[in-house]
């Protein structure tokens, strides 16, 4: 192996880092905040599309209460996104 071909490998990790591994990092880390961040009264949206309000929360898992009333229960993790407040 030549220069050329280490350099042209390197400079390939360095592509991949920068347009894969970065942003995607940055993504989960948005993520994980969301997630820290959650609190009563919330409007989320579940990783299945499931539509609710938190109703309580704690360390792992996360009550939400539907538009119909039931109460289900989620872990954390399977939050995928919080809605804007509706005006």
């Amino acid at each position: 192996m030549n220069v050329q071909s280490i350099i042209l490998i390197v400079l390939m990790f360095v592509i991949f880092y920068f347009l894969l591994i970065r942003p995607q990092q940055k993504r989960q880390k948005q993520v994980r905040e969301m997630q820290a961040s959650l609190k009563k009264g919330d409007s989320i949206v579940t990783i299945g599309g499931l539509h609710g309000k938190v109703h309580a929360i704690d360390e792992a898992s996360v009550v939400l209460t539907t538009e119909d009333g039931s109460k289900l229960t989620f872990d954390r993790n399977s939050i995928r996104d919080v809605k804007p407040a509706e005006v």
